[in-house]
């Protein structure tokens, strides 16, 4: 069993080696370990593509929003939800894609966050760095047009991978506490006084004080509510996601 300190002590790396390569061999062993996680009906609803040619890190750190961590990683990993194996593996054996619709890619957009997830474990036990990149949902046609992705397969998060930077030391994020998250029995609604424990911690780091100076607001919660998430982006992100799966579909 793994000890909890490793999971406390995680962080994760957007500064990589120069010297020491991940190599095609030992990215295989981890992306073979991730495919044993767990899947629905044993499916895998789930695809990722590897991208180690510098000229093609570049273009996609570019739809990254400039991201240094997507070009200088060892390898950008782009996770994909993928109903279109399945669809041909049915078409081939005489039955219809019963998964090419929003349920289905929902299931393979569960999938895929899960294979990811496990991939990530496993490269940071290995001493790999790891750092998500959220933001191929604000651009889905510009990575599927990038990755040549056909209908049935939609990208959802990259990965930069490697080695990290000997220099460079990195530290856990904050936390909210356990109180916060986790319920016992049925859902536990937060009152005014539980916000004001649970996010104080948050509150008061320095970090979080220089982002409202910065952005000239009055609480952290504004910066991340109109700066950094605000409603339009999701709500146009949610419009390509709903588009993507095709939750407006009829029958």
């Amino acid at each position: 069993m793994n000890k909890p300190d490793f999971f406390h002590s995680r962080a994760s790396v957007r500064s990589f080696s120069s010297t020491k390569i991940l190599s095609e061999a030992e990215l295989e062993a981890l992306l073979s370990a991730a495919a044993h996680a767990p899947s629905t009906g044993n499916m895998q609803l789930y695809s990722v593509i590897v991208t180690r040619d510098p000229e093609r890190k570049a273009a996609l750190a570019e739809l990254h929003l400039g991201q240094p961590s997507a070009k200088n990683c060892h390898a950008l990993l782009t996770f994909c939800a993928d109903v279109r194996r399945f669809g041909k593996w049915c078409n081939a054996r005489h039955t219809q894609n019963s998964l090419d619709n929003a349920g289905g890619k929902l299931t393979a957009i569960i999938d895929a966050t899960i294979f990811a997830q496990q991939f990530v474990t496993a490269a940071e036990q290995a001493g790999v760095g790891c750092c998500y990149l959220g933001t191929v949902t604000y651009n889905l046609d510009g990575f599927s047009k990038a990755l040549q992705l056909p209908e049935g397969v939609i990208p959802l998060f990259s990965v930069a991978v490697g080695y990290p930077e000997e220099t460079v030391r990195t530290s856990p994020s904050d936390r909210l506490p356990l109180g916060a998250i986790v319920s016992h029995e049925v859902y536990h609604d937060p009152s005014a006084a539980d916000i004001d424990l649970w996010y104080a911690e948050k509150e008061q780091l320095e970090e979080s004080k220089r982002f409202v100076a910065e952005n000239f607001r009055q609480t952290l919660a504004q910066v991340y509510a109109e700066i950094r998430y605000p409603r339009e982006l999701h709500e146009r992100v949610g419009q390509e996601l709903l588009k993507a799966i095709g939750a407006n579909e009829e029958g």
